[in-house]
């Protein structure tokens, strides 16, 4: 059978990244993997796996740090509570496009949003001994669960696909109501599925946090990325619908990777409610010499992981922020492009037989985005991303994901224009591979 990649060659990259299952295979590790290949065979892979930015950074954010080394600012450390400019946008951003109220002073910029959950991972498992427990709401972000691992904090997790609407609050109950859990985490849009929740499930989400006492961590890295709705007539911006209407427990990862294109900068800002940033515990202080939430999540985290962001960064993601929310720039017209990629590359999929895996948003279809997800007939996940890198196709497997699916997950944002016509092409050979 005429493939791009042997599958010895698979097997014996496999084996050098010591992996035996592709399930089991990091997003970084296959990125590696990839490179291998196209490096051994000359052949250019279509890279499904790994959500990077496929747009130029925003001249607004260069322009500004550019500026901000002009000025001399290399030289010198920045503040662990990150620069006012920065703190003020941040805040500004959040109450222009979420709708929340954040005092600047609580919005701390962080080494992109790995570093903010990793961060806060920390601090909401140490303000109360008896919570001991993550609740992740999946499929996720593969990494936020190993960072829990790495960390040695306990995690629960389930498919909200099988859950949404009035399902998601029974759900919710059965692990919130045994005491544990410190926090849930999300992402929305959601990665991998491009899943949305909607106000209702959120006001749920809420509702749960303010009975049993629990902080909701909201991963927004593609915040008002939902192309299905339009702008706010009243003020002409984007708008996110928020579980910060609901509660005020809350933590926001706001990142400017995506909705920027900035993701080579590492720069995020994780905005934490005013109730939360003031909370104390006595397990904090045991274990950190320091009472409160948003002082250990400064003084203590944040100066010993990396003591402080870029000062040109942040300065980047200040002036970004701060033209989005007055409606200077609209980064979303830029970041549309991706949707527009991904109708396309869902077309060309589905001629060749694949289907979307997460297709119902509630009780309309997923929208096109960043990312989507894909299966073939009744193929394991595994089996079809090996099958699909022998055909010069890459992907990550669903289950890495904490779905309860086989199938892959594919981002939109490596395509270029020659791809569509090599995908089609890659497509033919996969058809002709499992025939």
């Amino acid at each position: 059978m005429n493939t791009l990649i042997d599958r010895a060659l698979i097997e014996s990259a496999m084996q050098k990244l010591e992996v035996s299952s592709f399930e089991d295979l990091s997003i970084r590790q296959l990125v590696s993997l990839v490179k291998t290949f196209e490096q051994q065979t000359g052949q250019e892979f279509i890279h499904f796996e790994i959500g990077v930015p496929g747009l130029p950074a925003s001249q607004v954010g260069i322009d500004a740090q550019k500026a901000a080394l002009d000025r001399g600012v290399a030289s010198v450390y920045p503040s662990l509570e990150g620069e006012p400019a920065l703190k003020e946008a941040a805040s500004k951003f959040v109450k222009a496009i979420i709708g929340a109220d954040i005092a600047p002073a609580h919005c701390i910029p962080t080494v992109g949003s790995m570093q903010g959950t990793f961060l806060t991972l920390m601090a909401v498992s140490a303000l109360d001994k008896k919570k001991d427990t993550i609740l992740y709401i999946d499929p996720g972000f593969p990494v936020q669960k190993t960072q829990a691992d790495v960390l040695g904090i306990r995690r629960e997790a389930f498919d909200v696909y099988n859950f949404r609407d009035e399902k998601l609050a029974p759900k919710l109950e059965e692990y919130l109501s045994t005491g544990r859990i410190a926090a849930i985490l999300y992402s929305n849009p959601n990665n991998p599925s491009w899943m949305c929740l909607t106000d209702s499930e959120l006001r749920t989400i809420g509702e749960l946090a303010n009975k049993y006492g629990t902080i909701v961590i909201e991963d927004l890295a593609y915040v008002t990325m939902d192309f299905r709705k339009g702008n706010d007539p009243a003020t002409g911006l984007p708008t996110q619908v928020s579980v910060t209407k609901y509660t005020d427990n809350y933590i926001l990862l706001l990142s400017g990777s995506k909705i920027f294109s900035y993701a080579g900068e590492r720069i995020a800002v994780t905005c934490i409610s005013d109730k939360v940033f003031d909370l104390k515990s006595d397990y904090l202080k045991a274990k950190y010499g320091m009472p409160s939430f948003g002082n250990v999540f400064v003084h203590k985290l944040i100066y010993t992981l990396s003591s402080g962001v870029s000062h040109s960064a942040q300065m980047a993601l200040a002036a970004m922020m701060d033209q989005a929310a007055e409606g200077i720039y609209n980064y979303r017209d830029e970041v549309r492009e991706y949707a527009l990629r991904t109708e396309r590359i869902r077309e060309i999929l589905t001629r060749h037989g694949f289907h979307l895996v997460y297709d119902k948003d509630v009780d309309e279809p997923v929208g096109n985005g960043f990312f989507f997800t894909i299966g073939y007939k009744d193929m394991k996940g595994g089996e079809l991303l090996g099958k699909l890198l022998q055909c010069g196709v890459s992907g990550i497997v669903l289950t890495s994901t904490g779905s309860d699916y086989e199938g892959i997950r594919a981002c939109s944002s490596a395509i270029k224009p020659h791809h569509y016509d090599l995908l089609d092409e890659r497509l033919g050979m996969f058809e002709e591979l499992v025939k």
